[in-house]
């Protein structure tokens, strides 16, 4: 069972906390409530930490941290709602600086041909957004180490860098101020992706597992180094070259020299430059076939693979280690709050501990907990519903699988017409085959757009007669509002805009139909050679355009409909929400690398004609970088850095972009180039990729066992990611709760 207390996990661990308890002389604890002066302040307390408890185990946050009452009332706003969007915006804005600072990203493009003169921010604009921001995570640290304690502070790795990155920011900020933001390179810079992963704990157990990975990656990548080098020495030997052999573009062009073929085998190992790098050799003896086959195989097809079966055997277990310490905190949580509770006791109860918890102050703390209204009134009736006085330990701890069960409202009650007539219609527009009949007529209308777009594909635009499809368009325009008006009449309103499916469908409608009758204004209703010069905001072909797409877009509609494709659909969103950790991964990676490449290549990509290794395209070799016109890619600024790590990271084509930069750079700049290869296409889409199928497998493995899971469930409930997986997790042991309460570093229950 993976240990919550890690720094990996919880934020405000056990590790964390102070050493000593949160009740010194004079200030009230829990356990010791008795009638007389202080007893409500006393009570009070109680049920504040075991709101806060509560809230913890709702949140799956450790519940080790201060619990005196200024604690707990700091501890609650900090994890409030508008706490932490302010500072989740705070450490958006400071990331956000990179696309303003200098150089600037304010360009409407990024071609060395044709960029303008990017508006550059004064001096101190920038600078003092920034000191906002570390002024607010300054706060931030401040507020973290109260709650945990100095003591455990000065222990925790992760804290210690926040301090020290701030000190550093602050002190490269005063640098950058002294020298009138002229100074050559901004630490600070590199360092801000730091303040995005220390506020989240995913980020850090991910961090973590990754760390763990390394080693496996590196023995693969071992021999990976070893296949390349033994057939770069192989491919030397091969081709060595001979006197006057026009034929010989081999060694020429891929086997020159040792880099350069240590260099053509590495892009080959990513099947960038294939068959290219063969081709030469290939067409002077059949025979040469045989080693590039031989090196795509050992390379590409099993030694890349082996190394995407080893970063999953290294996460399999992953999702599941995550929703084991998952439970543990939710466990803890509530068993926290109940001990806190049951240490509460009327006048003249002198041994309250182990006899339960009344139902009224459960009542009485559930009302301060931040919980949305619809899992309240599910624990309310739960809670009614059962028999006896007081709340046992197991029977408190099941009110809180609600916290399981998405909730989902009951649709509204359909309308009651009297007439047989007006019933029989409500009937067969309410049914789901009329739902079928939209999706065929949906898919009639975009099967239109396709054969008109195949017919008029080498027809100019303002030579295009659109009449027929203008009057088709409107046929179907009106008959999607003709639909959502049945719709509205068979379920009625509320009912109607029950189902997402319905809104999306219904937005799009009222779109269309405002586009259309915007279009019928300007331009009149269609006839033949209705191609009229433009009038307004939008030519006729823009609007026809724009209703085509969002015609295109609303067929969509159609994936709730087909049972297979809405599982694997759900599915992949689930996926989605839960990668948010994955893709700040990247994005830390993404931004540090973006940051370096400025710091080194800015400014090397010149346009053509302004510097001898910048020859015009007519005179440039076949797909050379000036050939293809890659003159956007470059790190001029930190936007177009970003879309140039996208395509390297691709490794399309990515030595079209090792060898421009070994010419405008140095040969150096390779080394570049494939360590981000390494760090994003090797090990983050790897684990990516491993991360998906844990993931996948398991939901959809699962699916099945759905029913049986769900068979003694409310239909009000849905399940969610961790009732599902439910069956394969280990349930915390008494003893183990007890054990992890009895050391907790700042609440006192009595043992």
């Amino acid at each position: 069972m993976a240990d919550p207390r890690e720094e990996s996990e919880p934020l405000l661990s056990r590790t964390r906390g102070g050493s000593g308890r949160d009740f010194p002389e004079g200030v009230p604890s829990c356990h010791s409530v008795q009638v007389g002066p202080g007893a409500v302040a006393r009570r009070d307390l109680c049920l504040d930490q075991a709101v806060v408890f509560i809230e913890d185990a709702i949140q799956y946050r450790s519940i080790n941290h201060r619990v005196d009452a200024r604690s707990l009332w700091l501890y609650r706003w900090y994890y409030s709602s508008m706490s932490q969007w302010f500072l989740s915006f705070t450490i958006f804005l400071i990331l956000a600086l990179a696309f303003i600072e200098t150089p600037s990203s304010l360009t409407s493009t990024s071609d060395v041909r044709y960029r303008p003169a990017p508006w550059e921010p004064p001096c101190g604009l920038t600078e003092g957004v920034e000191a906002l921001c570390l002024l607010v995570f300054a706060a931030d640290v401040s507020v973290k180490s109260y709650l945990v304690g100095w003591a455990q502070f000065r222990k925790n790795p992760w804290l210690l860098a926040y301090l020290v990155v701030l000190l550093v920011s602050f002190v490269d900020w005063i640098v950058s101020l002294s020298l009138m933001c002229q100074e050559p390179v901004r630490v600070r810079r590199l360092l801000r992706p730091f303040f995005l992963m220390q506020n989240s704990s995913m980020m850090k157990k991910t961090l973590k597992c990754i760390r763990r990975s390394l080693p496996e990656m590196a023995s693969v990548g071992l021999l990976l180094a070893i296949h390349l080098c033994l057939f770069t020495m192989f491919g030397m030997l091969l081709f060595p070259g001979e006197k006057d052999d026009r034929r010989d573009r081999e060694r020429l062009t891929y086997f020159r020299n040792l880099p350069e073929a240590l260099t053509s085998l590495l892009v080959l190992l990513t099947t960038a430059n294939n068959p290219d790098v063969m081709i030469p050799a290939y067409s002077k003896n059949r025979l040469y076939a045989i080693f590039f086959i031989a090196f795509t195989l050992i390379g590409s097809l099993f030694l890349m693979n082996l190394l995407t079966a080893i970063i999953y055997n290294q996460f399999r277990g992953y999702l599941m280690k995550s929703l084991q310490t998952s439970l543990l905190r939710r466990r803890l949580g509530i068993r926290a709050a109940y001990k806190v509770l049951s240490s509460m006791t009327a006048e003249g109860e002198a041994h309250p501990e182990g006899v339960g918890v009344k139902p009224q102050d459960f009542l009485q703390v559930l009302q301060k907990v931040q919980l949305d209204s619809d899992h309240k009134q599910a624990i309310t009736e739960k809670l009614h519903s059962r028999s006896g006085d007081l709340l046992s330990a197991d029977e408190f701890q099941k009110l809180f699988d609600e916290f399981d069960k998405r909730v989902i409202k009951e649709p509204p009650p359909r309308p009651e017409y009297r007439s047989p007539f007006l019933q029989n219609a409500q009937f067969l527009f309410g049914h789901h085959y009329f739902d079928y009949l939209g999706n065929l007529m949906a898919l009639g209308n975009l099967v239109t757009i396709c054969v008109f777009l195949v017919l008029d594909a080498d027809v100019l635009p303002e030579d295009r007669d659109d009449f027929v499809l203008g009057i088709l368009n409107c046929v179907f325009i009106l008959y999607y509002l003709l639909e959502m008006l049945l719709k509205v009449f068979a379920l009625g309103l509320q009912g109607y805009l029950v189902s997402s499916s319905n809104v999306f469908d219904g937005l799009l409608t009222v779109v269309l139909l405002v586009l259309e009758i915007s279009t019928l204004a300007v331009y009149r209703f269609p006839h033949p050679g209705w191609k009229p010069e433009m009038l307004g905001l939008l030519s006729l072909w823009d609007m026809t355009r724009l209703v085509n797409t969002l015609i295109a877009f609303r067929f969509l509609r159609i994936i709730p409909s087909v049972e297979l494709m809405a599982v694997v659909a759900s599915t992949i969103l689930d996926l989605i929400k839960n990668m948010r950790a994955f893709g700040g991964i990247l994005a830390v990676v993404y931004y540090v690398f973006a940051v370096i490449g400025i710091i080194l290549f800015r400014g090397v990509i010149v346009a053509p004609g302004n510097s001898s290794l910048a020859p015009d395209n007519g005179s440039a070799p076949c797909g050379s970088f000036e050939q293809l016109e890659y003159w956007t890619n470059n790190f001029d600024d930190f936007a177009a850095a970003l879309v140039t790590l996208w395509d390297v990271m691709v490794v399309n084509n990515w030595q079209v972009f090792l060898d421009a930069f070994r010419r405008y750079a140095g040969p150096w700049s390779k080394i570049y180039f494939v360590l981000w290869w390494l760090v994003s296409s090797v090990i983050w889409v790897n684990l990516f990729l491993a991360l998906i199928l844990e993931n996948f497998l398991h939901k959809w493995d699962r699916r099945s066992h759905l029913q049986s899971l769900t068979g003694d469930l409310e239909p009000t409930s849905e399940v969610t990611v961790e009732l599902l997986f439910r069956d394969v997790l280990e349930e915390p042991t008494e003893e183990e709760l007890t054990e992890k309460l009895s050391h907790h570093p700042h609440l006192q229950l009595c043992r």
